[in-house]
């Protein structure tokens, strides 16, 4: 599994969006018990607080210690650098097993392997993630700029899944219908640069040509954004749920 968010892991949590409530509302309804959850990938922890306010445990691993250390300590939660492949649990622990904006990156064999050895019999299994963002035309044009034409080539293979809206992914399970969701944010100029910063594919430019590609587009995206102090931000939600 590849690890490309270690270096921006403070920005990460910084930027990142948060998945709405009603997208955990729809999961918890699911969910016959509330004992324990195993949040995979989860990076600094968001999703993994979120499940720590309604189960019992939380178990949260990733292959990040970095990512890890930005998050959140709680007491019912066990943070631990783990792979994806293989965790350290007895079979049918989980009640609920979460991966969010994380499941392109994964051997997809051998985690659903461990999410069939691992999930209780009426447990539930959640793939999430978003897509690219909405803002205003002017912005959004500006941004595909930079995400196609200019990163085209950094971004990982791996990246078409989230492109394809996870509809692509092998799911080996009991698929649930699930609602569409939408991340509703509200961004300043600046929250959105340091999103954008937090690009895998950025971070994969910087590194080859020693420079920041959001000097190319950063007249355009000021020029884009105008006078507004905030603007409306709107991501996609991908999702898959089965059991």
């Amino acid at each position: 599994m590849k690890d490309n968010f270690s270096t921006q892991a403070a920005e990460y949590a910084i930027y990142r969006p948060k998945y709405p409530d009603n997208l955990y509302d729809f999961l918890f309804k699911l969910v016959t018990e509330k004992s324990a959850a195993w949040d995979c990938a989860t990076g600094n922890g968001q999703v993994a607080s979120v499940l720590a306010q309604h189960f019992q445990r939380v178990y949260a691993t990733d292959i990040s210690e970095k990512q890890l250390s930005q998050a959140l300590p709680l007491p019912n939660v066990v943070y631990q650098v783990e792979s994806s492949d293989q965790v350290n649990v007895p079979d049918q622990s989980f009640d609920l097993i979460t991966v969010a904006q994380a499941i392109h990156w994964f051997n997809f064999d051998a985690f659903y392997s461990e999410v069939k050895r691992t999930l209780k019999p009426n447990g539930i299994v959640a793939v999430i993630g978003y897509g690219l963002m909405f803002i205003d035309k002017k912005v959004d044009q500006v941004i595909y700029k930079l995400y196609e034409t200019i990163l085209g080539k950094y971004w990982d293979s791996e990246r078409r899944y989230i492109e394809e809206g996870y509809k692509t992914i092998p799911f080996p399970f009991e698929e649930i219908t699930a609602p569409h969701f939408q991340i509703k944010t509200t961004w300043n100029f600046n929250q959105m640069i340091g999103y954008l910063n937090t690009w895998s594919s950025l971070q994969h430019y910087k590194k080859a040509n020693d420079r920041n590609p959001l000097e190319y587009v950063m007249t355009e995206l000021k020029e884009a954004w105008g006078d507004d102090a905030e603007k409306d931000v709107r991501f996609p939600v991908l999702l898959r749920v089965g059991k």
